[in-house]
């Protein structure tokens, strides 16, 4: 009955008074501040420093962040509706904060005292620096390990030179996280060899190329980025010699649940909303449309499956609260499962609306835009379906339910 947990208690979720507070204190200042310009964000392609910079007034950007290293504080939970508010309103704002995430956490994961003080408080306070992760390359996105960029060491200081492609913030960052191969794969050992560096804005070598033109998350920018000689001190290293992949797999497991899943989330919420008091609006034939079963039944399915979501993504952010291993394999779960339920109800959403859905004033189009790609970056869905059973089982021989023998033949 309760397997793969444990007992029935492993199923619930808890909420404290202060979530609550958080959740209407930002959806009250996102529909005052920023809801009223969310379809200017898409039609420039930008979004404005002064937006960015109010949502560092609230303390938004420090959520999550020890209050020591300038942030807000704030727990898992916390970082989830953080990220499913944004979402409902502006998704690109999501994708800025997601992407500093991705600078942070695996510092404040695998990094010294020293380079987390350096680091994290500009981004906590908001406005006064940006993130970015640098990991995805021409020859590889979902495959961390074939990564081509390499760092060799000279004295005290490192060498890289390779080519990223599709990082978000790239152009807005002070600060990117880069992962480069510092010696070869091992025949048995394909991951190991990678290493992850700090590197500034305005280091010789380091160039932001081209901007990816893009359809959706339009205000968030992918670009390229070069490093031609990019020298490196060894105290900007996080974490140890050949163990990037590691310290890239502990991020993402986080960031899958609080950044990506919270992501769609968010845009479905949006979607069901839209679609539901239009349908309270709208006659045809005389009748409300909420008064046609059709319409009905497609609610009420959009409606199981929106909740659905938000339980599996809450209750991976709960489980990661409570320091459960099982909240790997539970994020990997909500992240496939979130994403592709948020597609289904957002073109949903747009058959409701009829022609009104593809009209882009409207606001509801943009999402379908949006939601693609929550399928596709940090991990693509197929090799999310992957890593789920591979962390379920590993995680399974810990507990001895599986034995060694059979988890390494599987994974």
């Amino acid at each position: 009955m309760v397997f793969p947990l444990d007992s029935l208690q492993d199923y619930q979720l808890i909420f404290k008074p202060e979530h609550e507070m958080l959740r209407k204190s930002i959806r009250e200042f996102l529909e005052r501040e920023v809801a009223p310009h969310a379809l200017e964000f898409d039609d420039k392609d930008e979004v404005p420093r002064d937006v960015l910079r109010k949502l560092g007034e609230q303390g938004l950007w420090g959520i999550g962040i020890d209050e020591s290293l300038g942030g807000q504080g704030g727990d898992t939970i916390s970082a989830v509706i953080l990220m499913e508010e944004l979402s409902r309103v502006a998704p690109p704002l999501a994708v800025i904060r997601g992407t500093n995430d991705l600078f942070a956490i695996p510092l404040l994961l695998f990094g010294s005292d020293e380079l987390k003080r350096r680091y994290i408080p500009p981004i906590a306070r908001g406005g006064e620096a940006f993130g970015a992760h640098a990991m995805t390359e021409p020859c590889c996105g979902s495959d961390v390990a074939g990564i081509q960029t390499k760092a060799v060491k000279k004295g005290d200081k490192w060498v890289i030179n390779g080519r990223k492609i599709f990082i978000s913030n790239a152009d807005i960052a002070d600060y990117i996280m880069v992962f480069a191969r510092t010696s070869e794969p091992q025949p048995n050992r394909r991951w190991f060899g990678i290493t992850a560096f700090i590197v500034e804005k305005g280091t010789p070598g380091l160039k932001i190329g081209a901007k990816f033109e893009k359809r959706g998350l339009r205000g968030s920018h992918a670009m390229e980025v070069i490093l031609d000689d990019v020298e490196v001190p060894d105290e900007n290293r996080v974490g140890e010699v050949g163990m990037g992949f590691i310290i890239a797999m502990e991020t993402y497991d986080r960031t899958r649940v609080g950044g990506v899943a919270a992501q769609a989330l968010g845009m479905a919420q949006a979607a069901f909303e839209k679609a539901f008091q239009y349908s309270l609006q709208r006659t045809a034939f005389g009748q409300y449309l909420a008064s046609f079963e059709a319409i009905q039944f497609s609610l009420a399915e959009m409606m199981a499956e929106l909740m659905t979501a938000r339980y599996l993504v809450y209750l991976a952010a709960y489980l990661a609260d409570q320091g459960r291993e099982e909240f790997k394999y539970v994020a990997s779960l909500a992240k496939f499962y979130a994403t592709e339920t948020a597609e289904r109800i957002i073109s949903r959403a747009i058959d409701i609306h009829g022609g009104v859905g593809v009209i882009h004033e409207t606001g509801i189009e943009r999402f379908l835009r949006d939601v693609k790609i929550t399928e596709i970056y940090e991990g693509a869905n197929n090799i999310q379906r992957l890593v789920a059973f591979r962390q379920l089982i590993r995680t399974l021989m810990k507990k001895g339910v599986v034995s060694q023998d059979v988890a390494r033949a599987i994974t």
